[in-house]
């Protein structure tokens, strides 16, 4: 669990937003605001997608499918074996194996770990950034877009993000690491207009019989 969630916090914490660095390239700039934009006019958004593990020989490791929904600063994520909670003041991280719930608060005000952050500011002060160009994939025009940390002592050395053109939304990302391993996350459905309940976003521990509850608020 901790690994997977180590992973979604590393691809949302290299995307977040920041000041441009001069010698990121105004083209991928230019895409990166244009998904930015779109993102913000959504309500609600329900979203599904697959996250694949790869070795450094290219052998898949794994493959997980979850499900995010978010509505405001409220979040929920359902991958294999997690969930994740968030009503905006608090942060409930369910393990399912361990049947053991870690409840947190949530602060915005610090550069807190969202899944907005997965869809909306791909662009951070600590990378640079450049457009490579666009290729077909299942008849859509993807546009990919590479970033370099400048920090050379992080774990990964690069992230990918490829963006739909038509509908200006995240399609992949992909993380690549120092070790050889790879981690793409792929968008299989985004509805921008999903009707979700608040209650969605607090976790119900009588839906889950003898959680144990770790609460570090």
């Amino acid at each position: 669990m901790k690994k997977t969630l180590g992973i979604l916090a590393l691809v949302a914490g290299s995307l977040m937003a920041g000041s441009v660095s001069a010698q990121s390239d105004p083209a991928a700039k230019a895409v990166l605001d244009g998904v930015s934009a779109k993102f913000k006019t959504f309500s609600a958004v329900q979203s599904s997608f697959t996250l694949q593990v790869e070795d450094g020989k290219g052998k898949v490791q794994g493959v997980k499918k979850g499900t995010v929904y978010m509505k405001g600063t409220k979040y929920r994520v359902s991958i294999t074996g997690q969930e994740i909670f968030c009503d905006g003041k608090n942060i409930w991280t369910y393990d399912k194996a361990a049947n053991e719930v870690t409840i947190t608060k949530f602060d915005p005000s610090q550069n807190t770990i969202t899944p907005q952050k997965l869809f909306t500011n791909f662009y951070d002060k600590d990378f640079l950034y450049k457009l490579n160009g666009e290729k077909k994939v299942a008849g859509k025009v993807i546009q990919e877009i590479e970033m370099t940390p400048i920090d050379k002592s992080k774990a990964f050395h690069k992230v990918y993000v490829y963006v739909d053109k038509a509908s200006k939304t995240i399609y992949s990302t992909k993380v690549l690491e120092k070790n050889g391993n790879k981690y793409t996350y792929t968008v299989n459905s985004l509805n921008g207009k999903a009707q979700v309940a608040d209650s969605q976003f607090v976790f119900d521990k009588k839906k889950y019989p003898g959680v144990e509850e770790v609460d570090l608020r």
